[in-house]
């Protein structure tokens, strides 16, 4: 029988239940990896596709190669002149150089190069069977998987992530000889732990997802997430209503099952006067269940579960999964009609007893600090001082609830309900809520302006503090999560927008604090670090808000530290680099920032005074600047650094003319500083918006 030139290949790894979060980025990790080092060994093949389900992780790569090609090695040895004696005959290095090929030197060849004449040794050497280099190649792609902890078992020292069961290869029809982490590989596969546990004798990869299908296996994790969602939403309709799926869910549940089947399941409706977020968490996070809505989106007595098996009983499956969620709906039921007995605003001592951080105080120290802070916030944007003050000291007060202390997800959501049944006026309730937002990359930000200051006030005392007691960020550690506090007062400053000054910010924090921890001698380097994570903002921003980085450079090198000021003159640059204008005047201010940083401040002339103008091309810029100078410094007043750099741009014929036609440093005292006095001037003007000359071209 003639071995085909290329046949398609199925790879399956069968272990114990893999765990469920790491199972899409496994199979993903081991698709690429066996892609990776295909490509690596030369075997030429199609396209590839990863499976995965618990039970195990499988790629299939079409046409794959039944060997790597034939090539043609060529190896240089000595020179020509080191290889042979005067005599002709051959030195030392000629024969153990020939030796080394297996070959005499009679039968090695020259090489001309342009460096001279070189004894080498060409070989046809034959491409290995693809069937002799898989084993190794998987071995290597398992290896490589990005799994953080492996284990062994039994008394083998084999490790991976979870123990191993079977390796089926196939390249084609045919076996692939050899091992894979110690088990011999085989064309069996398994299908359903309970309804297939048999083994499946698999006569190719063509055949692969059609058996386990038959053996009640879905193994492509795309089409089971595609299931899964259709079951549930179909129930969910029946049911009169529509799923809650989160993402996160559904991808777990998918990783969970092999052959997926949705359930609907009913629980007691009185459940429903608990607040819907604490039923939703209960269902969602500790069961993996998917909550069901009616149009107006309030919750049904009803969830949906998936079931890994197709039970012949299936009531029998839904009520065990209504027996499991009844006590704990029960627990959040009494947690809630507990937690109203004691309303927030008697709760505030009790923050006593919760460290915010051993070296800077409990928590209820933190919310007067938080409360002087916010105040101070609230009369800078506007905001009712008092309303503020009363949600900055009731915003952590949820804490010490027993709902937040079992789901402690739910923090400020529960606080929100608690003071809305305390009859807290909206702007309060709603402020205790927000003041956690955003809670992560492209979260929502805070609505009203009371939940800015406190949210504001709760981050700047967190980041003044931490950075006073040495404890910045390092790498990739962030225990106290500054780098996610500092990028949400950067989006909030920016996005809302508001002009406030992180500086005045920080040092207005420092005072709260004790003088013995000197917090005011941290706020240079807490300011540091969070206009760093400007460039991160933006490099993460959506197409219409990022900017290129060295337009970023450009704003931050005049130290400013308004954040929605910079945002103003970032996207302003960022407009301006695109006009033509825009390199020309980029390089007369390198040009122009080059010659003034040369020379030092008694050299300039105070003023530009015109008598000295000797040249047309320098009359003419100083004419030019004179004329936009008020105009400019109005519109940079204004902030509106667009229209300053539209007038600015008209600066640069007078610009290109002067720097061709005029000579700068001349020998002349009086004339060469009237000259560096007009281009300071010229500098100062384009730094009223950034410092171009950082533009790159």
């Amino acid at each position: 029988m003639s071995i085909p030139s290329a046949a398609d290949l199925l790879i399956e790894i069968g272990t114990e239940e893999l765990p469920p979060a790491a199972l899409a980025g496994l199979s993903t990790a081991f698709c690429d990896g066996v892609v990776k080092r295909l490509d690596e060994a030369k075997l030429s093949h199609g396209s590839a596709q990863a499976f995965a389900s618990p039970r195990r992780l499988a790629v299939i790569v079409k046409e794959v190669a039944s060997a790597q090609p034939d090539e043609l090695v060529s190896r240089r040895g000595p020179s020509l002149k080191a290889a042979f004696a005067p005599d002709g005959a051959p030195t030392k290095a000629a024969l153990g150089f020939a030796q080394s090929c297996g070959i005499n030197v009679e039968a090695l060849e020259v090489e001309e190069t342009n460096k001279g004449a070189w004894l080498c040794h060409r070989q046809q050497m034959r491409g290995k069977a693809t069937s002799a280099l898989l084993p190794q190649l998987t071995n290597e792609a398992l290896a490589a998987l990005p799994i953080p902890k492996r284990m062994r078992w039994g008394d083998s020292n084999v490790e991976f992530v979870r123990p191993l069961h079977w390796v089926c290869m196939l390249l084609g029809e045919s076996v692939v000889p050899g091992e894979v982490l110690g088990l011999p590989i085989d064309r069996l596969t398994y299908g359903h732990r309970f309804h297939h546990p048999e083994a499946i004798n698999l006569a190719s990869p063509t055949a692969y997802l059609s058996s386990l299908r038959g053996a009640r296996v879905e193994a492509d994790l795309a089409a089971r997430r595609t299931t899964i969602r259709q079951q549930v939403e179909t129930l969910a309709a029946k049911a009169g209503g529509s799923a809650m799926i989160d993402a996160s869910v559904l991808d777990e549940v998918t990783a969970l099952c092999e052959w997926p089947v949705a359930l609907l399941g009913h629980f007691d409706a009185s459940f429903l006067e608990v607040p819907p977020e604490v039923l939703i968490e209960t269902m969602q996070a500790n069961q993996k269940y998917f909550p069901v809505v009616n149009g107006d989106g309030q919750l049904l007595p009803c969830f949906i579960t998936v079931s890994n098996i197709e039970s012949l009983e299936p009531d029998q499956v839904r009520a065990g999964n209504e027996r499991v969620i009844r006590p704990r709906f029960a627990d959040a039921k009494f947690f809630w009609e507990q937690d109203l007995k004691t309303p927030l605003s008697e709760r505030v001592d009790a923050l006593q007893g919760i460290v915010f951080q051993h070296q800077l105080g409990n928590l209820l120290q933190k919310t007067e600090r938080v409360v002087r802070l916010s105040a101070w916030i609230a009369e800078q944007i506007g905001a009712d001082s008092m309303q503020t003050c009363q949600a900055a000291r009731l915003a952590k007060t949820d804490l010490v609830t027993l709902m937040v202390g079992e789901f402690g997800s739910l923090q400020g959501v529960m606080g929100r309900y608690y003071a809305e049944q305390a009859q807290e006026p909206t702007s309060i309730s709603a402020a205790i809520e927000q003041h956690y937002w955003p809670k992560h990359a492209g979260d929502r930000l805070p609505e009203t302006d009371i939940a800015r200051a406190v949210a504001i006030a709760d981050r700047i005392d967190t980041l003044v503090g931490i950075f006073a007691i040495g404890q910045r960020p390092t790498g990739v550690k962030d225990p106290y999560g500054l780098r996610r506090a500092a990028i949400a007062v950067l989006r909030i400053l920016i996005e809302t927008p508001l002009s406030l000054d992180l500086l005045v910010l920080f040092e207005q924090a420092a005072r709260g604090y004790p003088a013995a921890l000197n917090a005011q001698g941290g706020v240079e380097e807490v300011l540091a670090y969070c206009l760093e994570r400007l460039r991160h903002y933006y490099a993460d921003a959506s197409a219409e808000q990022a900017a290129d980085p060295d337009v970023i450079a450009s704003v931050l090198a005049l130290e400013l530290s308004q954040p929605s000021d910079i945002d103003r003159r970032i996207h302003a640059v960022q407009g301006f680099r695109s006009q033509p204008e825009a390199s020309a005047l980029a390089a007369a201010n390198k040009r122009t920032r080059n010659i003034l940083r040369k020379v030092s401040a008694t050299e300039i002339s105070e003023c530009v005074n015109p008598e000295l103008l000797e040249e047309g091309a320098e009359r003419s810029l100083s004419a030019a600047v004179d004329a936009m100078t008020d105009q400019v410094q109005a519109l940079l007043d204004q902030q509106d650094y667009v229209s300053a750099l539209s007038e600015l741009s008209s600066l640069r014929q007078p610009l290109d003319d002067f720097f061709e036609q005029v000579m700068v440093m001349v020998d002349e005292p009086a004339i060469r500083a009237n000259r560096l006095a007009l281009l300071k001037r010229l500098e100062g003007l384009f730094l009223g918006v950034a410092d171009i000359s950082l533009l790159q071209a």
